[in-house]
Formats: structure tokens, C-alpha cells, sequence
């Protein structure tokens, strides 16, 4: 790829590095500090009956699928799973141009969360939960901020798609024509 190339995609894509950055960054200074400050399994109540803060490590995939199983190799299949779908969404990113600005605010997100988690699972095996949210019995997987970002990014992609087109082909063109100023 050539200098002014180069050059050209960053500036386009000013804001997705920085907040791929950042979820991982955050994601991994949360985990260090309930790793920390936390004994497995221990809880820290933040609001009584709906929400704590509990030290668990997820060794399946994506809300506990495959948390249960157990397989020679499970820890390197899931990773090897999780980076192909990293390098797939990755992929996808970079094919969006780039006054599809809402869709790839998402992606990023999504991109972010997934290295985090991936950097758990190639570093430790397993990765580490913490945010429990629950109601009486009923209890929501626990997840962290890598998981929250890759659902945000999700909701932030389906109401991209759920935009009318005129509002899409408007909003895009506006971004076009600032991205063709930049560079």
C-alpha cells in the first residue's frame, strides 16, 4: 500500500482506530482490576437485587456457549474461532466506505470487543467476567466491557439497516462529500 494511500484510509477511518483502542484498553483495565480486587466467584454488590460486580472466568464463547463442555483443545478452538470472525468483521470493515459512518461506528465497536475478549482467551485461556445483572433467581450471563461494546456496536449495525434509505443516502452523501474534502 502506498504512502499516500495510507495516508488517505486513516483519514477516512479517523475515528474507528481510536475507539478500537479504546474498548480495548478499557476492557482490559476492568478485567485487571476485578482480577485484582476480587477472588473468583466473589461478589461486590452494587445495586442490591439487580446488579453486582462477581469475578467469573467464561472458558465457552459468547454468553457462556460452550462453558460447560469440555474437549481437548477447547481453549485453542475457541480463540482460533474467535480470531477468524475478528479477521472476518475486520474484512467487512474495511470493504464499508466511508460515509457509511453509523455502520462502521458499530463495526468498530464490534472490532474492539472482540480483541479484547480474544486477548483474554489467547493470554489466559478463558476470559473474564464481572458485570452480573440480575432479578430475584433470574440471572443474565455475566459479560464485560469488550462483551457490552460488541453488543452496542450489533444494536448501533441493525439500526443502521433499519434507517429508510433516503435518510441513509442523504446522511451518506453529506459524509462523502466532508471525507473527499479531507483528503
Amino acid at each position: 500500500m502506498s504512502t499516500a494511500r495510507l495516508s488517505r484510509v486513516l483519514v477516512e477511518r479517523r475515528f474507528e482506530w481510536p475507539l478500537i483502542a479504546l474498548v480495548v484498553i478499557a476492557d482490559q483495565i476492568t478485567k485487571l482490576l476485578v482480577v485484582l480486587e476480587l477472588g473468583l466467584h466473589e461478589s461486590l454488590p452494587v445495586i442490591r437485587g439487580l446488579l453486582d460486580l462477581t469475578h467469573v472466568r467464561n472458558t465457552g464463547a459468547a454468553f457462556g456457549f460452550l462453558n460447560t463442555a469440555d474437549f481437548p483443545g477447547k481453549p485453542a478452538v475457541i480463540a482460533i474461532v474467535a480470531f477468524g470472525a475478528l479477521i472476518g468483521v475486520s474484512w467487512y470493515a474495511r470493504q464499508l466506505p466511508a460515509g457509511h459512518w453509523l455502520a462502521r461506528l458499530g463495526l468498530a465497536l464490534i472490532l474492539g470487543g472482540a480483541a479484547g475478549n480474544l486477548i483474554d482467551r489467547v493470554r489466559q485461556g478463558y476470559v473474564v467476567d464481572f458485570v452480573d445483572v440480575y432479578w430475584g433467581d433470574w440471572h443474565f450471563w455475566a459479560f464485560n466491557v469488550a462483551d457490552a461494546a460488541i453488543s452496542v456496536g450489533v444494536a448501533i449495525i441493525i439500526l443502521d439497516l433499519l434507517r429508510p434509505a433516503e435518510a441513509k443516502s442523504s446522511s451518506d452523501m453529506a459524509h462523502e462529500s466532508e471525507s473527499s474534502s479531507v483528503s
